[in-house]
């Protein structure tokens, strides 16, 4: 299922897209597409929902984050080969992990805003595993149980609030609108092999990303029974697994976007992303 949630900011409602891409309306089944729904029980009742039973919303309504109610991101830092490459880092051998802050949750085609005094923007295009099940300790033999569904995630940055004002990676971040997700929330049973995907990233047009997840470090598997040694992942929760060459800080000279460029990005069977930026107050 391609579960979505669709109308203006703070109102939105729940729908899915259906076999032949038209949006439906959910909202007489599950009042939003919250963790609950993505329990066995909650996929369970949408599974034996008669999709043609449910009503066509009809235009082309905004679509938002397709989950309401998500506990942390937590993202993974250098975790392709190639992305490491690029910025002269070493391989790591562990994950690195950072969190990005929840009030940077932004829609699939809503403005990314350019903070104040945020001059060196920069786009990450990244799968993310949404957690269905509570998990702590779990091995790796039993973690994609804990897996319930897949998005774009859109790990924004800013590279000098990251780099050049001390502290951790979070404060580069965790700009308001520095998340864009969606712009459906894929269930796991729809995605046969989490790390064969093509995901990309274009800038005005211009390819800038385009690699695969069979290139990652550390696999989703991995990635779901690390982060749970250090901390409970909940249901609802997303782990952003890291992202590909083709950065704008890692070009010679970087290449940073600025407002007016226009970010689009997808994931193979996940949709895409189109974000404008834009200059903030």
């Amino acid at each position: 299922m391609k579960l979505v949630r669709y109308g203006r900011p703070g109102a939105e409602k729940p729908g899915l897209i259906d076999e032949n891409g038209a949006l439906r309306d959910l909202s007489r089944v599950v009042r939003d597409i919250t963790p609950a729904v993505l329990s066995s029980a909650g996929l369970k009742k949408l599974r034996a929902l008669k999709t043609s039973r449910c009503p066509v919303v009809r235009g082309r309504p905004r679509l938002g984050c397709p989950l309401a109610g998500i506990g942390k991101v937590v993202c993974i830092g250098l975790n392709y080969t190639d992305h490491a490459h690029e910025v002269n880092l070493p391989l790591p051998t562990e994950p690195l992990l950072f969190i990005k802050a929840n009030s940077s949750i932004n829609g699939p085609t809503d403005p990314i805003v350019q903070p104040r005094e945020g001059f060196k923007l920069d786009y990450e295009v990244e799968l993310g595993a949404v957690i269905g099940r509570d998990a702590l300790n779990v091995s790796e033999t039993d973690a994609m149980k804990h897996v319930a569904g897949y998005c774009v995630v859109d790990d924004f940055s800013e590279r000098a609030f990251q780099m050049e004002h001390g502290g951790t990676t979070t404060k580069g971040k965790s700009c308001d609108t520095f998340a864009p997700i969606g712009p459906w929330l894929v269930t796991a049973d729809e995605i046969d092999d989490p790390q064969g995907l093509e995901v990309w990233t274009t800038v005005n047009g211009e390819s800038r990303q385009r690699g695969n997840t069979k290139n990652m470090i550390f696999s989703v598997r991995q990635l779901v029974a690390y982060v749970s040694r250090f901390m409970s992942l909940r249901a609802g929760d997303i782990i952003s697994t890291g992202t590909p060459a083709g950065v704008a800080h890692g070009m010679k000279p970087p290449r940073y976007v600025q407002p007016g460029d226009v970010v689009e990005m997808g994931i193979t069977g996940l949709g895409a992303q189109k974000n404008r930026v834009v200059k903030g107050r």
